[in-house]
């Protein structure tokens, strides 16, 4: 990929997708210059959607630190920092990066909720339900059914329309997440997704919600932001609501517009690093 002059955009991935959820806006950025980065979490890689669900044995037992350890290597060996974007749980993987001071703008895209946050609408309990319901399968990788995926992503759409989509980018859970995103809720201190909300020198962040979300509904954007707003930190934290919008913000029809809003807030916000991203050994 060329390497220009424009700042770096990585984008995270969220739970039951792979780094295809992202060709819309990947291709949208690269148009407009930018080096894109999309990186698939521990066990996916680069993957096809096909071979995961056949043997989806690497997913089981990976958890939220091991997922953002991996993105942090990957992001500490480009060479400068770059803007970071994370949909659903990648959203709340995005701000564990920016707790470790990763990027210089970040865009959290229905983003999950951080360690102490205890917002959790019925239908966000619902959408986790498939794999809370099961303990003894923390560590599985438990695949999204059809049905389940219609309420999840699909709630625009006919069961039909629903059901394509499906085939052609769902795969299977990691068990571990989500059971340490919940969890995390009632847990801020010691929760594994704990940030540090107070951060005075954390860069811009942007929280997107879509108006019928099931999975990260207006609700959890708002108590996302109120929480950071709440310490009275200066570090610029923002809201933004789309009408209509669901958890496939990302490919929606219509995701143009999110995602050029996405992209104009974040360079109009990005702190300019006057160094090349941090090493290792500034950690």
């Amino acid at each position: 990929m060329t390497t220009t002059d424009k700042t770096p955009i990585v984008l995270v991935h969220g739970l039951w997708m792979t780094p295809k959820s992202w060709n819309t806006w990947a291709e949208y950025f690269e148009a407009r210059g930018h080096q894109v980065i999309r990186p698939g979490w521990p066990g996916i890689d680069d993957r096809e959607v096909a071979d995961i669900r056949s043997n989806p044995e690497a997913l089981k037992g990976v958890g939220l630190k091991q997922i953002a350890d991996h993105y942090e290597r990957i992001i500490r060996a480009l060479p400068q920092k770059p803007i970071i974007m994370g949909h659903s749980f990648g959203g709340l993987l995005t701000q564990m990066l920016a707790d470790r001071d990763l990027g210089v703008a970040y865009i959290g895209v229905t983003p999950g909720q951080p360690a102490g946050i205890t917002t959790l609408p019925p239908s966000t309990l619902r959408t986790g339900f498939p794999i809370l319901a099961n303990p003894f399968d923390k560590n599985g990788a438990k695949p999204i059914s059809k049905g389940h995926f219609h309420f999840t992503f699909g709630n625009d759409l006919s069961r039909a329309e629903s059901d394509a989509i499906w085939e052609d980018f769902a795969v299977n859970s990691y068990n571990r997440v989500f059971f340490e995103g919940v969890a995390g809720a009632f847990n801020e201190k010691g929760g594994v997704s704990h940030v540090d909300y107070a951060r005075a020198d954390r860069a811009p962040l942007l929280v997107i919600t879509g108006e019928i979300d099931h999975v990260v509904p207006p609700a959890i954007g708002k108590a996302i932001v109120k929480k950071y707003h709440a310490t009275g930190s200066p570090s610029v934290v923002e809201y933004k609501e789309f009408a209509g919008r669901t958890h496939r913000i990302v490919s929606q029809e219509g995701w143009e517009e999110v995602a050029e809003y996405a992209l104009t807030w974040a360079l109009e916000h990005e702190v300019k690093a006057t160094a090349d991203a941090p090493t290792p050994a500034d950690a």
